[in-house]
């Protein structure tokens, strides 16, 4: 694929680019899929340090049945998949 010469204006400025399109497109993909699995783990580690300290949070005296509540439906619905 010849490479071309790009062409862009942004905020006043002529920036060219002398890159493949193709090559160009397959970063962007690559930089998009490892944004999508950082957002995932992320998540992942966030959702599971909440869960911990939720179920430290079981015997508290005032919130302790509905931590308690949460944490069955979060177990019961995690087993039926």
């Amino acid at each position: 694929m010849p490479e071309q010469l790009i062409k862009i204006v942004a905020s006043g400025k002529m920036v060219e680019i002398k890159a493949s399109i193709g090559k160009m497109v397959f970063a962007n993909f690559l930089s998009g899929m490892a944004w999508g699995l950082g957002t995932v783990i992320g998540a992942t580690f966030v959702l599971a340090f909440l869960l911990f300290i939720l179920s430290q949070l079981d015997t508290a005296p005032l919130i302790g049945d509905y931590i308690s509540d949460i944490l069955n439906y979060v177990q019961n619905t995690s087993l039926k998949r």
